[in-house]
């Protein structure tokens, strides 16, 4: 039985499987088997080709992955805001590689790259899922780019519920099952080496000392000690078990924005993490940059020499979080001298001085 009829049979046994406490256990050890099946299909023994047009340098300051079902407008968009043209029809399946651009903002240079239509069971490798997933995998940011037309989201302004009606689940599940995360926290589970040691700082809801141990046992670790520093589900445990999830910031494009109602629209943009636009038209282009930017997390700071003012035309572009260590000295006040730990924020001016 090959890898894909084993995934199979386990989605089978879990749907099929009621989920309430009893069933924990059990549930748990067939979710391990599944995300380890999963590691072994995404990631076979031995090298082959990446595939033409997916070797793709990653350049800038921050790399951001345009993903979406075929026809959505990801090409347009992308020569919309960084003038690369990618070929593109009204037909599916058009962009058969993947297209990079960049486009500067705020003193940033951010490459944003146009992946060809993912489409259902992208995680078991059928049309070039696979590759499309590994370079998405290399970004800093996620746009998840849907279409505000189609017919189920005509429904919208009678239902109010946005999720039953879009892509939006499909393609958030399939990344799921490849192990990219989308708007979630790392969990908080200290993991390592050495004799297996179930240690909860709090009460969990779903994981117990033998769930733990078995689990383990399933991807053949023995020795082990696991600090859980919070209620935390099977499936994140699992995460960190794997080790190879990325947790990636999402930003929720809905384009053709010009082709829908105004209450539809307010209905979409009312949703989390969510921009709308309409490329074709060039609506909400400068909206759309800024909360580009934001999601990033990133910050713009200025340097000073001795006895001259500010540079202002150009910036050092930092991770928020970055500190003095990585930059320099930050001023809140005017001026302010401070340790290697200050946390610099967005439009800090900066001066080194070598003693």
């Amino acid at each position: 039985m090959g890898i894909l009829e084993k995934i199979a049979d386990i989605e089978r046994e879990i749907s099929r499987t009621q989920k309430n406490k009893a069933t924990e256990y059990h549930l748990g050890l067939l979710k391990g088997k599944l995300a380890k099946y999963r590691a072994e299909l995404l990631e076979p023994k031995g090298t082959g080709p990446k595939g033409e047009g997916f070797d793709v340098l990653k350049s800038g300051d921050a790399r951001v992955a345009l993903i979406g079902f075929p026809s959505v407008g990801k090409s347009t968009l992308l020569g919309k805001i960084t003038g690369t043209k990618s070929e593109a029809a009204n037909y599916e399946f058009t962009t058969l590689t993947c297209i990079p651009g960049k486009f500067m903002y705020k003193g940033a240079n951010i490459q944003i790259l146009d992946l060809p239509g993912i489409i259902q069971g992208a995680a078991e490798g059928k049309g070039r899922g696979r590759q499309v997933i590994a370079v998405a995998r290399t970004a800093d940011l996620i746009i998840m780019m849907l279409d505000a037309t189609k017919s189920h989201l005509q429904r919208l302004f009678i239902t109010l519920f946005i999720n039953n009606y879009s892509f939006r689940p499909q393609l958030t599940k399939e990344l799921e099952e490849v192990g990219i995360r989308l708007n979630k926290k790392i969990p908080d589970i200290y993991y390592k080496g050495g004799g297996i040691s179930y240690n909860p700082v709090v009460k969990q809801s779903q994981l117990t000392e033998r769930l733990v141990t078995d689990i383990l046992h399933q991807y053949r670790i023995f020795n082990a000690e696991v600090l859980v520093r919070q209620d935390v589900s099977i499936d994140e445990f699992i995460d960190v078990v794997v080790g190879n999830r990325k947790y990636l910031p999402c930003l929720y494009v809905y384009n053709k924005i010009d082709q829908i109602t105004v209450e539809q629209l307010d209905i979409i943009a009312r949703e989390d993490y969510t921009t709308v636009i309409s490329a074709e038209e060039g609506l909400n282009m400068d909206y759309l940059k800024d909360s580009i930017w934001e999601h990033l997390n990133l910050l713009r700071v200025y340097t000073k020499k001795h006895s001259e003012y500010p540079d202002f035309s150009e910036g050092l572009i930092l991770r928020s979080g970055a500190t003095v260590e990585t930059a320099g000295t930050s001023t809140k006040h005017n001026p302010q001298r401070v340790g290697l730990g200050h946390p610099l924020e967005n439009e800090d001016v900066i001066q080194i001085v070598k003693k």
